[in-house]
């Protein structure tokens, strides 16, 4: 929601109170306003500009604080007599470049020490953020945007992938460690979705007990396994040429669940780790736990094909 002022648009005030015991609720209370971008008013309130999206976030707050038993309105006004509509907007303006600006600094800083490529899927989300409570377009934005621009022409430093044929590992035996987890079992998934249409998984801690098996996460580096910066499932993806779209949003779920690093932003893949964990517990046989597994991927890719 981003206006030119060339007529009044209206303002949402909330006000608020809660009881002195309330100290933790008062936090939260402030956090939420803002993360909504709102403007705290000198003589008290909180202040955002009037719209349907804005007036739900109020409602919910004064709701929240009624909940915690302490006193919220929220009201509705054309103007502010000592605070004319420009004035306002220049406040959101500035409040915003701060943002802007503090984002910026973090950027440099981190691109400095080498660091800016691993943090990229954090600075677009926070970028994301502070965007959607731009209301009045803070010329600051475009300083951030290019500075987020800068980090990702960085050369990535991750070491290149040899390009396999299919057709040379169709119909194979695949041999993997003991109690598969994410990267484990998404591997597997790809294999058979993508790269041999009729693998034969076996588990083993060390591959020379199936020595004609192409080993897959296991340790000492035969077959394919972590590679640079990635993880198994994205050696297996780049040295097959599997580009499919899902196939690359999976492969960034299992990257950072895998690795741990933040890479991409992606936390779906936690859960996942959690109900594999969960069926480790219950002793359940290595051959269910690889197909439970890869059943929940095959789910993961469905959905967001559907949401694609």
């Amino acid at each position: 929601m981003k206006r030119k002022l060339e007529r009044p648009i209206g303002w949402l005030v909330l006000l608020f109170s809660l009881p002195t015991r309330h100290a933790s609720q008062r936090v939260e209370i402030w956090r939420k306003l803002r993360g909504y971008g709102a403007l705290a008013l000198q003589g008290g309130g909180h202040l955002l500009p009037r719209s349907a999206e804005n007036q739900e976030r109020f409602e919910w707050l004064a709701a929240t604080v009624r909940g915690h038993k302490g006193e919220a309105s929220v009201i509705e006004v054309r103007r502010i007599d000592n605070l004319p509509d420009e004035r306002i907007a220049h406040l959101f303006r500035e409040a915003r470049g701060k943002d802007y600006q503090a984002l910026v600094s973090e950027i440099q800083k981190a691109h400095k020490s080498g660091g800016a490529q691993r943090k990229l899927a954090v600075f677009k989300r926070r970028l994301e953020e502070i965007v959607k409570i731009d209301y009045f377009e803070s010329p600051i934005r475009a300083r951030a945007e290019a500075a987020l621009a800068a980090a990702k022409e960085v050369p990535s430093q991750t070491q290149t992938v040899k390009i396999r044929a299919k057709v040379d590992f169709a119909n194979k035996g695949w041999v993997t460690r003991p109690r598969p987890g994410i990267d484990r079992v998404s591997s597997a998934w790809l294999i058979a979705n993508f790269i041999d249409s009729t693998p034969r998984f076996f588990f083993a801690e060390d591959a020379v007990e199936y020595p004609t098996a192409i080993p897959f996460d296991m340790f000492g580096g035969a077959g394919f396994g972590h590679q640079g910066e990635y993880c198994t499932f994205e050696t297996l993806m780049k040295s097959f040429s599997v580009t499919d779209q899902q196939v690359q949003a999976i492969a960034e779920i299992v990257h950072d669940t895998d690795l741990a690093d933040g890479k991409f932003g992606r936390t779906e893949g936690g859960i996942i780790e959690l109900v594999l964990a969960g069926w480790e517990q219950q002793g359940i046989p290595d051959k269910e736990l690889l197909k439970r597994g890869m059943g929940l991927i095959e789910g993961l890719y469905r959905g967001l094909r559907k949401r694609t």
